[in-house]
């Protein structure tokens, strides 16, 4: 992934601190990039903040989740329905527990998505990805986990339609290997990741590594030096989600990841509520 605010320095040293430091893009990398599984809202009132030199906790790139709506929106809703993340229940009290692709985008809009986390962020509605990747461009990478993407079918071409003018700055990752592959076909100039729920075998190492992969993302529970090495062989990155504990960081660091994707870019700060995008 290119890295267009240069890079979140993450060595032992900062670890305590958990401060950011932009450097220059041509620099050798020094620690991994850092990656805000969560961040405020993208809306008028408050946009995704850029890091500044010499600035408290920020982030070389945003993760988001996309789903898409009834009317065939892309939307960024992190769970598989609202009520966790939104005040669904209020307003439509008999869908509460209903897919957010049951939803058209004007009905999302009636909904509250900020208050959940807290009183500051009420009032909050949930973006699109077109809003968000605009109000991001420029200011940070954006990593884009299609979510469910059986659930949405033809969703990775539309996901790649979409994200086409970011591709300096974008990477498109799932757990669903297939529509992955599909992915590649559809967009084979963008970065693709492979996320896993465990350790990845050598069979499937070898298998991204032949559709063109460039990141294989597992849980950073089951990250070594041998698998970065595994993965580093095959000419891909490692990414590992989602590192909250400074100790975690310190260790997960050490193996030698290209990227920690984490709900405290300042680990270990106040979280925000993009988990439920």
């Amino acid at each position: 992934m290119r890295r267009l605010l240069g890079t979140l320095l993450v060595p032992a040293a900062l670890l305590a601190t958990a401060t950011v430091a932009l450097a220059d893009t041509d620099r050798p990398r020094t620690g991994p990039e850092v990656v805000a599984h969560a961040a405020p809202p993208p809306t008028p009132r408050r946009t995704p903040s850029p890091p500044r030199r010499g600035a408290g906790p920020a982030a070389d790139a945003v993760e988001v989740d996309v789903q898409r709506t009834a009317d065939g929106h892309l939307v960024l809703v992190h769970d598989a329905t609202l009520a966790r993340t939104t005040d669904v229940e209020r307003v439509f009290p008999t869908r509460a527990l209903a897919p957010v692709g049951t939803f058209t985008l004007a009905e999302l809009r009636r909904l509250d998505a900020g208050s959940w986390f807290s009183p500051a962020f009420a009032g909050e509605r949930v973006p699109t990805l077109a809003e968000f990747a605009d109000r991001l461009r420029g200011r940070a990478d954006l990593l884009v986990e299609l979510k469910d993407p059986a659930r949405y079918p033809g969703v990775e071409k539309e996901v790649a339609y979409e994200v086409d003018g970011l591709r300096s700055g974008v990477v498109v990752q799932s757990f669903d290997h297939d529509a992955m592959r599909r992915f590649a076909e559809a967009a084979p100039e963008i970065p693709a990741g492979w996320l896993f729920g465990g350790r990845p075998t050598t069979a499937q190492l070898d298998d991204a590594a032949a559709h063109g992969v460039t990141q294989i993302n597992p849980s950073f529970r089951v990250v070594d030096a041998a698998l970065v090495a595994e993965v580093r062989a095959r000419g891909m990155q490692t990414g590992v989600y989602t590192v909250n504990d400074t100790d975690d960081m310190r260790q997960v660091a050490a193996t030698g990841v290209d990227r920690i994707i984490t709900d405290r870019p300042g680990c270990c700060g106040r979280s925000s509520p993009a988990e439920s995008w």
